[in-house]
């Protein structure tokens, strides 16, 4: 990030979480913060958020569960540094860290197999469709380009532990690709689909967005959960999801 890049200060979970961000670049919105309100840490408990970028997901998870202990992993050196000063602005230390390095080089120091849980908001887009954003620290988050989803998929599999959790926020349209993908090491997997608006009511979309979590080397079956309705018929956020994005509440999948 140059020295002109301007950097904005907003608020998450009503303003429970301060994050600074660039202004041209990669933005958090909601999907951190509904990926990190569907962990299901306990005290103790190791933390690994793949790609944090700033450290959105990773401060709203520490911010909901004292105790936990959650380690950023982030591959973009001024996104890595932004985070650095979040974690200080939101009074974190010893809750929060990042580590700045490659999934598909991770460092050594990192702790790879001794994580309960994985967290991860991957890249959308495949590299060979769509038009990537102009913004190169944007396009590096948004587009496959420093690692594939099946590089994403494998990578959390030896963070974690065994029977460790491992949760992703992706593209609808994209469920089986990363189904097919999960499945060559995690069961237990629960499909939670984000509704724009309530399921046959005017409003009606089909979900851009899903969380599935698996729990690594067990063999249940996959479960399609009923999901979250974001939105009511007047475009306002549903009392669930503001339970969730204003009040710091937890998402169960299940």
């Amino acid at each position: 990030m140059t020295k002109s890049a301007k950097i904005s200060e907003d608020g998450l979970l009503g303003g429970k979480v301060r994050l600074l961000q660039p202004e041209d670049g990669y933005r958090a919105a909601i999907d951190p913060v509904l990926l990190a309100a569907s962990i299901e840490a306990k005290p103790g408990e190791a933390v690994l958020d793949v790609g944090c970028g700033v450290g959105a997901a990773s401060l709203c998870l520490s911010s909901r569960l004292p105790g936990v202990h959650v380690t950023g992993l982030e591959i973009q050196t001024a996104l890595a540094e932004l985070g650095e000063r979040n974690i200080q602005m939101n009074a974190a230390f010893g809750a929060v860290a990042i580590v700045e390095g490659d999934l598909r080089n991770p460092p050594p120091n990192l702790g790879l197999g001794t994580f309960q849980h994985a967290m991860a908001n991957p890249p959308f887009m495949e590299t060979s469709t769509g038009n990537p954003p102009p913004n190169a620290s944007k396009a590096k988050a948004h587009t496959e380009e420093v690692g594939s989803l099946e590089d994403w998929v494998t990578f959390c599999a030896k963070a974690v532990k065994p029977k460790g959790s491992v949760t992703f926020i992706h593209r609808a349209d994209r469920i089986d690709h990363l189904l097919s993908l999960m499945r060559n090491y995690f069961g237990e997997l629960v499909v939670f689909p984000l509704w724009p608006a309530a399921p046959g009511s005017a409003a009606a979309k089909p979900a851009k967005r899903v969380i599935v979590r698996g729990r690594k080397g067990l063999k249940s079956p996959t479960v399609f959960s009923p999901g979250l309705v974001l939105h009511d018929a007047q475009g306002a956020y549903t009392s669930e999801a503001e339970a969730i994005l204003r009040k710091g509440g937890a998402l169960t999948l299940k």
